[in-house]
């Protein structure tokens, strides 16, 4: 399992790092997000949106009362937001694990930590932490690192 971590000054470098993940991305990757209300989960999404040929990043909402979106780039993209769910047997009775194991989609999900077979599941597993009024730490791991993303790739322009 690879790891990597920076610090984002800005929701635009959020997304910008984001989109650089995203262009990387093969269908059938599931990406578990983790971290506190205001974080940066959904501007992260709106990049890997983009680069994931998304057109337009204010297309992208967070999906906390609808549970789901699905966005239409290059390949599909699946955003679960899991805020108000409590158990799998939630996710169970509305069908998220159909569109989570979908092989021709890229799924990310908000709130992972709260259904842990989600968070087990994921092929990348994505922390953020507030570090100031702009500033976030983000942290990666998991299985896609080193063949989809490539460490030099993630740091270009890095500032």
């Amino acid at each position: 399992m690879s790891s990597e971590k920076w610090q984002s000054h800005s929701a635009e470098e959020t997304i910008k790092r984001a989109r650089a993940l995203g262009t990387s991305l093969r269908p059938g990757v599931k990406i578990a997000l983790v971290g506190e209300l205001g974080s940066g989960k959904t501007t992260f999404v709106k990049g890997l949106a983009l680069g994931l040929g998304v057109q337009d990043a204010r297309e992208v909402k967070s999906p906390t009362f609808v549970i789901f979106h699905m966005y239409q780039g290059k390949i599909p993209l699946y955003h679960f937001d899991l805020y108000r769910l409590d158990e799998h047997s939630d996710l169970e009775g509305i069908g998220v694990e159909e569109f989570w194991s979908d092989p021709n989609a890229v799924s990310v999900v908000e709130w992972a930590d709260r259904i842990p077979n989600i968070l087990k599941d994921a092929d990348l597993e994505i922390r953020f932490s507030r570090t100031g009024e702009t500033d976030r730490m983000i942290r990666m791991s998991g299985t896609v690192l080193p063949k989809s993303l490539g460490r030099k790739g993630f740091h270009e322009n890095r500032p």
